[in-house]
């Protein structure tokens, strides 16, 4: 009688050899490798004291993680492999890395406390990253349960890019680097929901003043990248915060100021 082991193992060359004859499809998971060695680059700055190559390095992940699930659903390739293989390269871009990038820049000098920091946020990528997975064939497709992991190392690596091109001293800002890390390490794991942007439709016509905005969004960044990517995503980290205070209030509100039953 086979053992569960050995039924796993069956399991598993058969996936393989099915791989194997399907091969794998090119573009998208090409864009996912440029993503993976994004961060690779990243950690080679940050031992190298490259920080804002590194910050740099982070976003450029950012972007191509963004690209590589589109192209694969407009080219209709998406796949099983392509999934795994887009979760391991953002463990490495949006956990790993921004983890060590801050622990090179300031967060060493903290000793203990700094090497904790780094690891709470390493280990809340990786279960946020878990609990993607795991929770993707039910989950709303509007909203994201816990703050993405991107938009987590974007809030990472932002301050680290906004203080060199600002020519700030890193080491009196070594605290609010241990706070920024601890706040999106703890947030990607909460039960907070963000908006996913997913149910927007590009499809559809917009009013004259939303283009302006996106005209005006388009130069505030040429005109200074770090400072407006940074802010941009702290009000999105906390977002989260505001959409779940608003959400407790109106239910508050509700059970404590019911309408009066009717005669």
């Amino acid at each position: 009688m086979a053992t569960l082991h050995d039924e796993y193992r069956h399991e598993r060359v058969l996936l393989k050899n099915r791989v194997r004859r399907r091969g794998i499809y090119l573009l998208p998971n090409l864009l996912t490798a440029a993503a993976l060695f994004a961060g690779f680059y990243a950690i080679v700055q940050a031992m190298n004291v490259n920080f804002d190559h590194a910050a740099v390095a982070i976003f450029i992940a950012m972007v191509l993680d963004g690209l590589d699930g589109r192209v694969a659903r407009l080219t209709r390739t998406q796949s099983a492999f392509g999934a795994e293989f887009d979760s391991l390269a953002d463990m490495v871009s949006f956990g790993a890395a921004p983890a060590l990038v801050m622990y090179e820049w300031v967060l060493r000098d903290l000793g203990k406390l700094g090497w904790v920091a780094a690891f709470v946020y390493v280990a809340g990528a990786a279960l946020r990253l878990a609990r993607f997975n795991t929770l993707l064939e039910v989950a709303d497709k509007r909203w994201f349960q816990g703050l993405p992991s991107p938009s987590a190392a974007a809030l990472v690596a932002g301050l680290v890019w906004v203080v060199d091109d600002l020519g700030y001293d890193p080491d009196a800002l070594r605290w609010i680097a241990c706070a920024v890390t601890l706040f999106a390490g703890l947030t990607m794991v909460s039960n907070l929901r963000y908006y996913s942007f997913k149910s927007i439709n590009l499809k559809k016509s917009v009013p004259f003043m939303a283009l302006l905005v996106i005209v005006l969004l388009i130069a505030l960044l040429v005109w200074q990248p770090p400072l407006v990517l940074f802010l941009g995503f702290v009000a999105y980290a906390v977002s989260g915060y505001v959409v779940s205070g608003w959400r407790w209030w109106r239910w508050w509100r509700g059970r404590h100021f019911r309408a009066p039953p009717r005669s």
